[in-house]
């Protein structure tokens, strides 16, 4: 069965940091290019950070560069979201997907695990 799964998601302060994962299972992640999103209460889902298959290559939303970093570690097949600084509107469920191209604004799925709830607050 092909299935992403989110996790690490907590309660931090602002300012702290959080890791997220998005485990693969019934596929090699390392050919496909994953999409981290995130939905807020009342906003739609939008798109966070991407990761390529081929060369790796990274985009971010202008609202988390700077703070958050999309790595992938193949031997684990597992692609993570490193979140520094967080911030109180950074709260959200956040989901990770597979997505046909790496493009913030348009990369969209048809696809979604639960999610992992981020709460930044103090």
């Amino acid at each position: 069965q092909v299935q992403l799964v989110e996790s690490g998601g907590g309660l931090v302060q602002p300012g702290g940091s959080l890791r997220l994962s998005c485990a693969a299972s019934g596929f090699t992640l390392r050919y496909s290019t994953i999409g981290w999103f995130r939905q807020a209460p009342g906003k739609e889902r939008e798109g966070v950070s991407c990761i390529t298959w081929g060369d790796g290559s990274t985009n971010y939303a202008d609202s988390v560069k700077g703070r958050f970093t999309i790595f992938r570690d193949n031997d684990k097949n597992t692609v993570y979201l490193r979140m520094n600084s967080l911030k109180p509107e950074d709260t959200a469920v956040y989901y990770c997907a597979t997505v046909r191209m790496c493009t913030i604004a348009t990369m969209r799925s048809n696809n979604w695990g639960r999610g992992t709830q981020v709460t930044v607050s103090s």
